[in-house]
């Protein structure tokens, strides 16, 4: 009996070091080690994959590689009592899709730790439609849930508004009842972030030339930047007392430059947001809430679908910042 063939985006390094993306076939036994195997029917596309598509080493240190940190599909097989097949399963962050083949093929394998059960109310198309970017954003509304952070408090700023975490966190806010103050360099797309969920959009070049004081007038009660750098530190400083901003990016800068007055006057916390590692029963609180009382009606507005052979062409476009909302990855059948 032949082995099982599947197709996946594999990334080759070339002689120069630059990297070349194309569909390949591989079998089966090819995929590495791990207690559960699973048909990806559907993947999504991160800026991480992106970065991982075109070698990065802080993201992927060996090649050729599959990326794709996130993946939904059924359970072909389990060694673990935990998952059988056929069963809908999740698998976001952990390894998968840095240096673990990841979810832009029809099959990953992994350990049974990263797996968990796809909720009941959402199919694996919608998973995949908020993957690591929704687990993310629900990371940030919970911050500011702890914070008790509500909508009589006032507005709530989202920066990078346009892309995949800053998207999801507008509508979710908005779903939620706040007033969100969105910002983005993309001023074609103010229409999109209104139907999403914006009470207010004000572009990237306002919200980050405001004059540079060390403290700004309280305009928002809490922040979801997704940018980093300058961007961060106007967050800060422009937000009111006892006010919590979430930090869950980098796409404008890995430094902060900024003061400590937000903090011993205004009592702002900084909260730092990571998925990648994230704590099972944290994951399931959040992709609980996803798929019930969080649940947006304008997700499936905020995506985008292509396949594995479409892949080359939506991650340039991601590394060019022209990209809006988020990609789905169709797999199965590739």
């Amino acid at each position: 009996m032949s082995e099982t063939v599947f197709q996946c985006l594999r990334v080759r390094e070339r002689p120069d070091g630059s990297c070349s993306q194309a569909i390949e076939q591989r079998p089966l036994g090819a995929l590495p080690d791990g207690a559960v195997t699973i048909r990806v029917e559907y993947s999504s596309l991160n800026y991480k994959d992106a970065l991982s598509a075109t070698g990065n080493r802080g993201v992927t240190r060996e090649y050729p590689h599959t990326p794709g940190i996130d993946a939904a599909g059924i359970v072909e097989t389990s060694e673990s009592e935990r998952f059988r097949p056929r069963d809908k399963v999740i698998v976001t962050g952990f390894d998968l899709g840095m240096d673990t083949d990841g979810g832009f093929s029809e099959y990953i394998r992994v350990p049974v730790d990263w797996v968990m059960p796809c909720p009941e109310k959402i199919t694996l198309q919608d998973a995949m439609r908020y993957g690591t970017a929704g687990l993310t954003a629900g990371l940030c509304i919970r911050a500011l849930v702890e914070g008790r952070v509500t909508p009589d408090r006032g507005p709530i700023l989202v920066t990078g508004a346009t892309g995949g975490v800053g998207s999801i966190s507008v509508a979710l806010l908005g779903h939620l009842g706040f007033q969100v103050l969105a910002v983005t360099g993309k001023d074609d797309q103010h229409p999109f972030l209104k139907a999403a969920g914006a009470h207010e959009v004000i572009s990237r070049e306002e919200f980050t030339g405001q004059r540079d004081r060390p403290l700004l007038k309280s305009k928002w009660a809490a922040a979801v930047d997704t940018v980093g750098g300058k961007a961060l530190d106007v967050a800060l400083r422009g937000c009111g007392e006892f006010g919590v901003v979430a930090a869950c990016g980098m796409a404008g800068d890995i430094r902060l430059d900024t003061n400590v007055f937000p903090f011993i006057l205004r009592g702002v916390r900084l909260d730092g947001m990571t998925s990648q590692n994230c704590p099972s029963e944290i994951r399931e609180f959040i992709w609980t809430n996803l798929s019930t009382q969080w649940r947006p009606a304008a997700l499936e507005s905020l995506t985008n679908e292509c396949s594995l052979a479409e892949l080359p062409d939506r991650i340039e476009s991601m590394l060019r910042a022209e990209s809006v909302g988020r990609t789905v990855v169709r797999c199965a059948g590739a």
